[in-house]
């Protein structure tokens, strides 16, 4: 039987690199992000199905959910770093604040709830896809960190709620990617990991299934 995957932000970046980790391992994959050229170019490349848009649009929630009637592992990978350059609290706009938790919170819980039916059938696994940034006091990434914590116990409840399934909680820890470009340049950014070392971790982590829990790829 072959496992299925559903990862969104999968365009780029650790997503991208965690689906052609899984790929070369066999699974079948399911893929979404907004970039819809990008998308296609990884699908074709992967064999696997895309599905672009906005994680955040409950149209797209269905669609996803209805494209993987079996599923056996959901990856909330997409996310949103919030407003740049990052601005300290005292002056976090609080439109953009609303715009960041419903990207980086409200859609992977919709996209849980979407696809749980799936998940329990196949006792399945939950990957969130969270930041030492949601633990850590830096400055600069309160909005960015808030959103994240708030995503790190929206997993340490689920994982309570649904004894059968498997959550982990993932810190990728810096990556070589184009949101943390955005964060801190592109010189330091180069000097991050390569988020193919990380999807190896995440892709043993699977594959070893240990108890459900927060979990670092570094």
């Amino acid at each position: 039987m072959t496992n299925t995957a559903l990862i969104t932000g999968a365009s780029r970046g650790l997503g991208l690199a965690l689906a052609r980790s899984l790929a070369d391992a066999g699974w079948s994959l399911v893929l979404t992000a907004r970039g819809a050229a990008g998308l296609r170019q990884v699908a074709a490349e992967l064999d696997a199905v895309a599905i672009p848009g906005d994680v955040t649009d409950p149209a797209h929630i269905e669609r996803l959910s209805l494209a993987a009637p079996a599923l056996d592992l959901l990856v909330n990978n997409a996310s949103d770093l919030g407003v740049t350059p990052l601005p300290p609290l005292a002056g976090y706009p609080l439109e953009a604040f609303k715009v960041l938790l419903d990207t980086n919170v409200t859609a992977p819980l919709a996209l849980i709830q979407a696809t749980l039916p799936a998940l329990r059938a196949r006792r399945g696994a939950v990957v969130n896809i969270t930041s030492d940034a949601a633990t850590g006091a830096y400055a600069g990434w309160g909005g960015y960190g808030a959103t994240k914590a708030a995503l790190e116990q929206l997993s340490n409840v689920l994982a309570a709620e649904e004894p059968d399934l498997a959550v982990w909680w993932a810190d990728p820890g810096e990556m070589n990617t184009r949101m943390l470009a955005d964060a801190v340049g592109a010189e330091e950014a180069a000097g991050a990991t390569d988020p193919a070392k990380v999807a190896a971790s995440l892709r043993d982590l699977v594959a070893s299934r240990p108890a459900s829990g927060r979990v670092s790829l570094q």
